[in-house]
């Protein structure tokens, strides 16, 4: 039997603990055409931004930019490893740059062999003021209304604690919610544990790809009701044309497409409109240059998106950090793989910690509304226990 994703992430944690080696760095979801990549131990250190072609797999996040340096986590944390263990098809594989063969404590976490920790885990939370952020979406429409842009995602953030172990918290939420691309990384600076639903950036040779989500619905509505939604589907393809944009800055000439374009797709909590668009790039452009054609994600500024982000700066009293920033892994031949950093909490050294929510804001939205949706998408994480409480 194939051990768990979640139980492997568990064995290998408890093993680098208590040989006080760094922790591992767990993708779980649909990620590099897998299932799960978990590096088994990786040092993760801030300020360490993917290389433009590593030899070597690189494992990490990258913050948003704006208010970046007041953020109670490092504006980007990332780390390089030789060996990865890979979910695919059913089985996990070991892959080694230098062909190094599987340490046996490695092995014996996929077996099973190890025991889980049994650590249990709470969550504090405090939701955000709702005046302020009505606030915020006025002075959007007001912006809209007098042409400095179309749309913006303005967000706003739940603060509160994690008590207990990190790690059990992630495994937990995401072993209930199943978020299409989960992410936990650990080190001594913090944790940030991501339930993201959307894919930023992924690469493969020179096709890349961005599938935007813009619209939602809470999950009791009906989901012919978001593709109805003449507000929710503007949104999204105004963000669609953004992402068409930006990739075509690095894009060689004719090669964009929207293969596939406001799909009802289910997310933990709610019905999101999710559209995909593609690319071919250059061989030469590398992961670098692709970010600085690309980030901040679309889905998370607004269009135009330079103004956008000038205007969230001051709309916004809190940095978002990590979250709309990127999580991910790049590897040789210009792999790369990123989700958006949403639905994803941050977490300090002594457990404080945040949580971002938000939705994008057009001439159609109602403000009631949009705060409405803030707590939507927040409710499957804020609302989620430890098994030792239900």
């Amino acid at each position: 039997m194939t051990a768990p994703a979640f139980g492997v992430l568990s064995a290998l944690h408890a093993h680098t603990r208590a040989a006080g080696l760094p922790p591992p760095a767990a993708l779980i979801g649909d990620w590099w055409d897998a299932d799960a990549v978990i590096a088994p131990s990786v040092h993760l250190r801030p300020g360490f931004a993917p290389p433009d072609d590593p030899d070597r797999f690189w494992f990490g996040y990258l913050g948003f930019p704006v208010h970046a340096g007041a953020s109670p986590l490092p504006r980007a944390v990332g780390g390089l490893t030789g060996d990865i263990l890979v979910l695919r098809d059913g089985d996990w594989r070991y892959e080694s740059v230098d062909a190094t063969p599987c340490p046996p404590w490695v092995e014996r976490a996929l077996t099973g062999a190890d025991e889980p920790s049994g650590a249990t885990w709470s969550t504090e939370w405090t939701a955000p003021q709702r005046a302020p952020h009505l606030a915020a979406v006025e002075k959007c429409l007001e912006a809209i209304r007098a042409g400095e842009v179309y749309q913006a995602c303005v967000c706003t953030r739940f603060t509160g604690r994690v008590n207990g172990d990190p790690l059990e918290f992630f495994t937990d939420t995401a072993g209930s919610t199943r978020p299409v691309k989960s992410a936990y990384l650990h080190g001594d600076w913090g944790t940030v544990a991501s339930f993201s639903p959307e894919s930023f950036l992924r690469r493969v040779g020179n096709l890349v790809s961005s599938s935007p989500i813009k619209g939602t619905l809470p999950a009791d509505a009906a989901p012919e009701a978001l593709s109805a939604s003449a507000k929710d589907v503007a949104e999204n393809v105004m963000i669609v044309d953004l992402v068409r944009n930006d990739l075509g800055r690095v894009a060689i000439t004719g090669t964009i497409r929207v293969p596939d374009l406001l799909e009802v797709v289910p997310a933990p909590g709610v019905w999101h409109l999710v559209s995909r668009v593609e690319a071919i790039l250059d061989p030469a452009v590398g992961t670098n240059e692709l970010l600085r054609a690309t980030f901040p994600p679309a889905s998370v500024t607004g269009t135009p998106k330079i103004r956008a982000n000038e205007l969230l700066g001051e709309w916004e009293p809190h940095p978002r950090g990590v979250y709309c920033g990127a999580i991910g892994m790049t590897g040789p031949g210009h792999a790369l793989d990123l989700n958006v950093a949403i639905r994803t909490v941050a977490i300090t050294p002594d457990g404080a910690a945040t949580l971002g929510v938000g939705g994008g804001i057009t001439i159609d939205s109602d403000p009631e509304r949009e705060w409405q949706e803030c707590l939507d998408k927040a409710a499957s994480i804020v609302g989620h226990t430890s098994p030792e409480d239900t």
